[in-house]
């Protein structure tokens, strides 16, 4: 029952880190655009300029 004590402010202190570090994400712009870099890697660039 003692390791009771110990176990649950460690396991809020884990869950208050990550919900700072998502909140730190979100506010930082990670997720304003999910499909734009999927679309880039589809798109055809084959009009590179370099001379070969």
């Amino acid at each position: 029952m003692d390791i009771l004590y110990l176990l649950i402010p460690i396991s809020l202190a884990i869950v208050a880190a990550i919900a700072a570090v998502f909140l730190w994400a979100v506010k930082s712009g990670q997720f304003e655009d999910m499909e734009g870099p999927a679309h880039r890697i589809l798109m055809d660039d084959d009009d590179h300029t370099d001379a070969r």
